[in-house]
């Protein structure tokens, strides 16, 4: 019996898909909203005539951008009426070459964040422009505007992502050491050692969406951060006793995270920003159990830019 020979169309997209989450993941910041994107990506490219394609690669990618961009202006409204703040959805992340740790930055929950203070349009140019590399002659096709609009937002993006976000170079078993350190001062409830991991303004950000009880303003301010992390391993979470609770270091956008699971259930993940000295300077804990169901999938994503 012969088997039914690959279909080449389904080939030349299976290639590409990688990449077409990648870039619909930093649009969006949510996975299940980038991997809607990518399945009408692929709807379109199935009705496309693809004998006029040139380059499938750039054509796929201005396909999942335009359908990101618009996906993102019908979710606007509903981010800015969260209860609480609204954080990207945390995936696992796989990936440890010299090209990896460049994309780690563009992925990582802080860039994120910072992504989500600009509009859909600069969102979507910046992300094609600086993380991707495309011109703005092809992003202007892909987003669908002007080249002059296209070049005045990538302008804008860039000066508010840079004031935001400072760069820094924090080595990766550095970033790792702090975060098994953090993870263990918070089990064992010692303060004192997590306010030397901590930056003096130190932020948390915690994201329930409602479905949990959670702080519902940003903590600031290294004791008070510590102290909430220090009740880890005394106090019931979620309903889960500590004893029940089980913490796992992994890789979380590109960085390393917590994911901290009960019976049956991811529980929340906790990741890190960290500044030129090692130092925490910002923590993101999600635990809308809606944003976990990538983490609690298990699939580690391939996020690179190429």
């Amino acid at each position: 019996m012969t088997r039914p020979s690959p279909d080449p169309d389904q080939q030349v997209f299976n290639r590409h898909r990688n990449l077409l989450f990648s870039v619909a993941y930093r649009v969006l910041g949510t996975a299940a909203d980038a991997e809607d994107a990518v399945q009408d990506a692929w709807i379109k490219w199935s009705a496309a005539d693809r004998s006029q394609v040139a380059d499938p690669k750039a054509y796929l990618t201005r396909i999942v951008s335009n359908l990101a961009l618009a996906r993102l202006r019908s979710t606007r409204y509903k981010r800015e009426t969260y209860v609480g703040p609204w954080l990207p959805e945390p995936i696992l992340t796989s990936g440890d070459t010299a090209e990896a740790v460049v994309d780690a930055e563009s992925v990582s929950m802080a860039m994120l964040v910072v992504l989500e203070t600009l509009s859909p349009l600069e969102r979507a140019v910046f992300v094609l422009k600086e993380v991707f590399g495309f011109g703005h002659a092809e992003i202007a096709e892909a987003v669908e505007r002007s080249e002059a609009a296209v070049r005045q937002a990538a302008h804008r993006a860039r000066e508010h992502v840079r004031a935001r976000r400072p760069r820094f170079t924090v080595d990766r078993s550095r970033q790792r050491e702090v975060t098994e350190r953090f993870f263990a001062a918070a089990a064992g409830g010692d303060v004192n050692a997590l306010m030397e991991l901590l930056s003096p303004d130190v932020t948390l950000w915690t994201d329930g969406g409602g479905k949990v009880r959670q702080a519902l303003r940003p903590v600031v301010g290294a004791p008070t951060v510590a102290a909430w992390f220090a009740a880890i391993g005394t106090v019931a979470y979620q309903g889960v006793e500590p004893a029940d609770m089980n913490a796992e270091l992994v890789e979380i956008n590109g960085g390393p995270g917590l994911v901290f699971s009960g019976p049956g259930r991811v529980i929340a993940t906790v990741t890190f920003d960290f500044d030129a000295d090692g130092r925490i300077t910002a923590v993101h804990n999600v635990a809308n159990p809606d944003k976990l169901r990538a983490v609690a999938e298990g699939t580690a994503h391939d996020v690179g830019t190429r």
